[in-house]
């Protein structure tokens, strides 16, 4: 199955959702900044930290962006200043 990279933002307002949300994520990715996370997902994946996330947030004051990136914008992605690098789910077969 083929993951796609994402990036993830979120704002969350009270202080402990936030904990939770970003230990989820913390699962699925690397926190590029503050409320930014950077993933490689198989749709699986997608859906499952979805799932994960969902029953977490209010709806009236919180707020998570999923940003597909393209492959051939993944390529063009620039960084500067501390490296933080996306730690890429290796798929196995198993023999």
């Amino acid at each position: 199955m083929k993951a796609t990279h994402y990036l993830i933002s979120y704002d969350i307002s009270d202080d402990k959702r936030l904990r939770k949300v970003a230990k989820i994520m913390e699962d699925f990715g690397v926190r590029v900044l503050y409320s930014v996370f950077e993933c490689h997902l198989t749709s699986v994946q997608l859906e499952a930290l979805r799932r994960s996330v969902e029953p977490i947030l209010d709806p009236l004051e919180d707020s998570v962006r999923y940003y597909p990136i393209c492959e051939r914008c993944e390529k063009h992605i620039e960084h500067l200043g501390r490296d933080k690098k996306l730690l890429r789910h290796k798929e196995y077969d198993i023999l």
